[in-house]
């Protein structure tokens, strides 16, 4: 994987927007994942219920990590009882829980009543969608460890075509975070009544807009420079600290260089770590 570490969210997301697609399919063929693929492809067909998953730890994990739940993983009584929920019951564990992550997974598995009976393991075409989510899970992942608010940008790009109320954006941390950055609202907002959270981003941003691609990148722009602006990116930025280098290398004279994204892209032997 190329490194953002010490990059403004703005050069890293160039780098990012330029790199994806290959950096996914390397981290795919990466020994780890790919024995975790392998496992998932040759074993979920198998399984029928909620304690077929549960009985196999590997593939549990593996759902539970394709859908950002690696850090419920202990908690398999509770996923059991989550999985085998009634969601047409009001009260049902699934609809009580305000994570989106769990309703996510619910869906995706499809178990029927009572967490028996499921015809989506038997498709192809299903299976090969949990492997992309895994994948694009961990790459996300990856690079949120390393810029957090890059990592923000691209959970909004993967999310932001499904948001249809205020309420879809107030029950995601991260997306609530986007959007009181980009409209210039105070984080105590959060303390507030949620219909009243609800109101205000009403108020100040039409959801409609989401729908348009490039409104959704006019967005990420925006948050980019202000959580650029807002960030400390001073001296003390690995690209900052190459270019003083070379300024102060003894020529008298400062050096300009130009970083050539798509040139990096095309480089099939370029640096990974």
């Amino acid at each position: 994987m190329i490194s953002i570490s010490g990059m403004s969210t703005l050069v890293a997301l160039k780098l990012v927007d330029a790199t994806e697609d290959k950096e996914q399919a390397l981290l795919k063929e990466q020994p780890e994942h790919a024995r975790a693929i392998e496992h998932f492809l040759e074993n979920i067909s198998d399984v029928e219920s909620v304690d077929d998953l549960m009985g196999d730890y590997e593939l549990y994990s593996f759902v539970m990590k394709a859908y950002d739940l690696e850090d419920q993983i202990f908690g398999k009584a509770m996923m059991e009882k989550v999985l085998k929920s009634n969601i047409e019951e009001p009260d049902a564990l699934i609809n009580r829980l305000t994570d989106p992550r769990f309703k996510e997974l619910y869906s995706a598995m499809g178990f029927g009543t009572d967490g028996e009976g499921n015809i989506n393991t038997a498709l192809r075409s299903w299976r090969n969608r949990i492997v992309e989510k895994y994948i694009d899970t961990q790459y996300v992942n990856d690079k949120t460890d390393e810029n957090e608010a890059l990592g923000t940008v691209l959970e909004f790009r993967r999310k932001a075509d499904e948001i249809e109320t205020a309420f879809d954006i107030l029950k995601d941390p991260e997306m609530s975070e986007f959007f009181r950055t980009i409209l210039g609202l105070p984080t105590q907002m959060a303390s507030l009544d949620i219909d009243r959270q609800a109101e205000m981003l009403t108020d100040r941003f039409d959801l409609e807009t989401l729908k348009d691609p490039e409104e959704v990148e006019k967005l990420v722009r925006k948050y980019v420079a202000i959580s650029d602006a807002n960030s400390d990116f001073t001296s003390t930025n690995g690209a900052v600290q190459i270019l003083s280098g070379v300024a102060n290398s003894g020529s008298g004279s400062f050096l300009p260089v130009t970083i050539d994204i798509e040139a990096i892209a095309g480089f099939s032997g370029y640096k990974l770590r």
